[in-house]
């Protein structure tokens, strides 16, 4: 099968590997659309990794999936329909077949455009992080970023009966699209001083909780900083340093109820996926809102340029495999 895989630093190349088949309990699925996310440019197509981590193996950096099953030895997985898959192992999405079992696929529904439906993939891990917030009720949200993740955490938490959401980014653009997603208030701080424009929106008691779905040292200290006394943190955004210096004062005086969320890492990478797929097919939410740029993947290279560098106001691009 055809597969392509990172050779160096910002560098792919396709090859030809052999077609994965699928073992009892498994599923062979024809791959059809995929997606570049911030992890995958993050800690593997932006660094320069030392020369050992390369070449990576087919079909990766890449794990936001979605085809068609097409060999099934398990029961309640049926040949023809559309799922999304969530590699595991050596697996990657840059390919056109996966083997995967039930434990990381989600079936879709037969109605929609494919690359929207993709889309719940990480708009379902952030699911997973709502989950874990207190009740939203007439409280306020601050999510600090708004690229995927950060416009999924507005969505959803908009929904979940949050009287206030802001949305906090440096880039104009996806403070418009936070707008369309739910927010009610957008700062820009590199025009305004955010800590005074959150306090002037909450009355100056602060939000009641408070997103970093940046993924910055800078942002990561501004959540505790910025957090009305008692409220809650979530932690989503994946730190490029392991050790991240934090502001100890701000716990002591703040004293926030800070959580970490995982999805991935949750014991069940696939509930949270299924379950937004769920709330999409009956209207409470769209995260295929998020696409903004479709391309082939032959055009793979400049799919993760364009992601990496922010350009042409992307959000979510989403290539065709067969293209």
């Amino acid at each position: 099968m055809k597969a392509v895989r990172l050779t160096a630093p910002k560098h792919f190349e396709f090859v030809e590997t052999e077609t994965p088949a699928p073992n009892d309990g498994q599923c062979l699925i024809k791959i059809e659309r995929v997606s570049v996310c911030g992890s995958d440019i993050r800690h593997s197509y932006g660094p320069i990794l030392s020369e050992d981590r390369y070449p990576f193996a087919p079909g990766k950096p890449c794990h936001e999936v979605a085809g068609t099953i097409v060999e099934s030895r398990t029961d309640g997985f049926p040949v023809g329909r559309r799922a999304i898959v969530i590699p595991g192992g050596d697996a990657g999405g840059l390919a056109e077949y996966i083997v995967s079992g039930p434990e990381r696929i989600a079936l879709l529904p037969d109605e929609g455009h494919l690359d929207e439906w993709l889309m719940c993939q990480p708009s379902g891990t952030v699911l997973y992080s709502c989950q874990q917030m207190p009740n939203l009720l007439g409280k306020t949200v601050l999510v600090l970023g708004q690229g995927s993740i950060g416009l999924s955490f507005t969505m959803i938490t908009s929904r979940m009966g949050a009287r206030t959401v802001i949305g906090a980014d440096l880039l104009d653009y996806r403070l418009e699209k936070s707008k369309e997603m739910g927010a009610t208030h957008t700062i820009n701080p590199s025009r305004d001083e955010i800590g005074e424009a959150v306090l002037e929106i909450t009355d100056g008691v602060g939000p009641d909780v408070i997103v970093e779905a940046a993924g910055y040292p800078d942002t990561f200290n501004m959540a505790f900083r910025l957090i009305r006394q008692f409220g809650t943190v979530i932690i989503f955004g994946v730190q490029t340093d392991h050790m991240v210096p934090i502001e100890h004062n701000l716990l002591l005086d703040k004293q926030p109820r800070i959580i970490p969320t995982t999805g991935a890492r949750s014991g069940d990478p696939i509930a949270h996926i299924r379950e937004i797929v769920g709330l999409r097919e009956r209207g409470w939410c769209d995260p295929g809102a998020l696409v903004t740029h479709r391309t082939g993947l032959s055009d793979v290279q400049n799919a993760y340029d364009m992601y990496e560098q922010q350009l042409d106001e992307v959000i979510k691009v989403v290539m065709t495999i067969d293209e």
